[in-house]
């Protein structure tokens, strides 16, 4: 039994009980048995089902909404915008699907040779609370239209936004078992995976988590998908637009109440718009409206539990002890925690090397590229990079010198249906999104006549 509370004020809200194991294998069970009905299906088939998903989207998006305000404080204006971009998504796959999975002609010596994508079979999706919508979606869609059916484990503190995706795919028709709600608890996860149904996993969330899951997975040779934590650099260059610099480092930091994996964590600013840059940053974030998560004029609601925002105030206090600036900022109330600014910042603080899963922006200058690229490169994740410059052909010379997932020039780090998605070190491995996404959980079989 656990139970579910609003983050904004800490009122109760629900109440469940976790399946047990027999029931988590009775419903692997079943999604096993429908998956040679719902493969035969055709592709152009799937897809009819996937325009009735948009459309029970489109018409639930503000109850799909307020629900994830409710059970993790995500602000209503970007949690609608959460609904819209699982549309765009779908929207994607409908208009590119059929040319991603059609049998791809190879030239060689036989007669005749080409590639088909054939789905593994049950898929587990262990996911998280941040984006309780966008993140399932971009995971499942691709792996369900591919001819897989899905598992899908999501975070405890969003139970009810789960059984809400369970219910819309119901509704649109899918056959009982092609997509299916899990509520089970983390240490249930492994006997899933065990479970010789499921063929493969993918994960979003901690480092710690990626681990267990991945080394269980390897240890049955099992495929696995990892989409961990980021530490992303905002790099601002010498001749870069600052006005525009400073209005996309505060959606790249402060949306979702900084709570997203491909949020700006590591601002590097050159030396002469150190200063400037500063400034305009704090005017900008200290007067976004932080408050109800439910109003539409809110910015910045809580962070989804009081535990994360202690975390916070606990990253940036260590920081301010070894000789971090407190800019602005740096206060909690329960769940809340103020946007904040840090200066003189090290390369051994906790703001710094850390993941900060939250409002915070550390800012360090740099006096060339060199040296903003060795700073970027300075942490074990990899996930993306912003570059902010006039010289935009300079930088796409250099994209090779960055460890990361993706390299953005004069734009935050975001996901789109249409570029792969993911990163390297310890922020993970495989890809979701466009092409790759959708051939995650295939097999690639080749066919060869002589």
């Amino acid at each position: 039994m656990f139970s579910i509370t609003n983050p904004f004020n800490q009122f109760f809200l629900s109440e469940f009980q976790y399946i047990t194991d027999f029931q988590a294998a009775y419903y692997v069970n079943n999604s096993q048995i429908i998956l040679d009905k719902w493969n035969d299906r055709s592709l152009e088939d799937r897809l009819k089902l996937i325009v009735k998903l948009t459309y029970k989207l489109e018409i639930n998006k503000i109850k799909l909404a307020k629900n994830a305000v409710l059970e993790m404080g995500k602000p209503i204006k970007q949690s609608i915008s959460e609904i819209e971009k699982c549309i765009s998504l779908c929207e994607y796959y409908l208009n590119n699907a059929l040319n991603f999975l059609s049998n791809k002609a190879i030239s060689t010596d036989g007669k005749e040779s080409y590639v088909t994508y054939e789905p593994l079979g049950v898929v587990l999706g262990v996911m998280p609370w941040n984006f309780p919508y966008w993140q399932v979606f971009r995971f499942a869609i691709p792996a369900i239209i591919a001819g897989n059916t899905v598992m899908v484990k999501h975070a405890s503190n969003v139970a009810g936004c789960g059984i809400l995706l369970e219910e819309l795919f119901i509704e649109a028709g899918f056959p009982e078992g092609v997509y299916k709600n899990l509520l089970i608890s983390g240490e249930q996860v492994a006997k899933v995976i065990d479970n010789p149904f499921v063929k493969a996993v993918s994960l979003t969330g901690s480092e710690k988590a990626g681990v267990a899951v991945a080394t269980q997975a390897a240890g049955m040779v099992k495929k696995s998908l990892l989409e961990l934590g980021g530490s992303n650099a905002f790099i601002v260059l010498e001749d870069a637009d600052i006005e525009k610099a400073v209005a996309t480092a505060v959606t790249a930091r402060m949306q979702n109440t900084g709570q997203s994996c491909i949020a700006a964590k590591r601002f590097l600013v050159h030396e002469s718009m150190f200063d400037v840059f500063v400034d305009k940053f704090k005017t900008e974030i200290e007067v976004l409206k932080v408050g109800d998560p439910m109003d539409k004029g809110t910015d910045i609601g809580p962070l989804a539990r009081i535990d994360l925002a202690e975390e916070i105030e606990k990253q940036v206090a260590d920081s301010i002890e070894m000789g971090a600036k407190l800019i602005t900022g740096g206060k909690r109330n329960e769940a809340f925690y103020t946007p904040t600014i840090l200066t003189d910042v090290t390369t051994d603080m906790p703001v710094f090397k850390e993941e900060v899963f939250g409002p915070v922006a550390p800012i360090i200058p740099f006096t060339t590229l060199e040296e903003a690229i060795v700073l970027s490169n300075d942490t074990e994740f990899g996930l993306g990079v912003s570059v902010f410059t006039k010289d935009v052909e300079s930088i796409k010379q250099k994209v090779h010198l960055f460890e990361e997932g993706a390299v953005f020039i004069n734009s935050m780090v975001k996901s789109h249906p249409a570029l792969p998605f993911g990163g390297v070190k310890k922020s993970g491995y495989g890809r979701e999104l466009a092409e790759d996404g959708i051939k995650e959980f295939v097999n690639v079989k080749t066919v060869y006549i002589s």
